[in-house]
């Protein structure tokens, strides 16, 4: 047991040396502007705050499944989930205070995608593919195989809209590293949006 937990906390301490590498390493990376530091109101700046509230709702309906169910398959997922968002968002974090820019704005959410009026925030959903309040709480209510439908049908819209939004930085931010993460993220949520549609599948379910 011991040496479990030490061989989880040597795996997390690295995940947070990598992160940190790579926080720090867009510093240097400028995407061949000339200039490493973006403009408040940059594709750079806005994929940062955005993506950052969209992960941080993906990381929570994570932790709420993981105490709805015990499929080890859908607690898996919802682990990987809450880890990969949860460190993802430290690093947009991260850069938006090396960049010493606001990690919030008074334009509406996805403005540097020109579509900023695209979403209203009705019941707490800011962004495209974002879950209502009212889903949330429905979602903690739900036990079993209703908790874990309900949960992949919701977390395979919202990697959908985060799909769109890496998209968009994948498009138009200057910053490398940036840009290579979105892209990572469109990659990697691809795979986890077919993988949701075969456990769908599999509990007789559609996304």
């Amino acid at each position: 047991m011991r040496k479990s937990a030490g061989w989880i906390a040597s795996a997390a301490a690295a995940v947070l040396v990598a992160a940190g590498a790579i926080t720090y390493a867009v510093a240097a990376d400028d995407g061949g502007t000339g200039s490493s530091v973006p403009a408040a109101k940059s594709a750079d700046a806005g994929f940062a705050r955005d993506m950052a509230v969209h992960h941080q709702q993906a990381v929570e309906m994570a932790y709420i499944v993981r105490d709805r169910t015990t499929d080890v398959e859908v607690r898996r997922l919802a682990y990987d989930i809450a880890q990969t968002q949860a460190n993802q968002r430290g690093m947009l974090l991260g850069w938006l205070d090396l960049w010493g820019l606001p990690k919030v704005s008074s334009d509406a959410p996805m403005t540097w995608m020109g579509m900023g009026d695209m979403a209203d925030g009705e019941d707490g959903a800011l962004m495209p593919g974002m879950a209502t309040d009212t889903e949330l709480k429905k979602l903690g209510t739900l036990n079993g195989k209703q908790a874990e439908v309900f949960f992949l049908q919701l977390m395979t819209a919202h990697h959908k809209g985060g799909i769109h939004m890496a998209e968009g930085c994948v498009a138009k931010c200057t910053v490398g590293v940036e840009k290579r993460l979105a892209q990572g993220m469109v990659d990697a949520q691809e795979s986890e949006i077919a993988l949701m549609a075969d456990m769908l599948k599999a509990r007789g379910a559609k996304a």
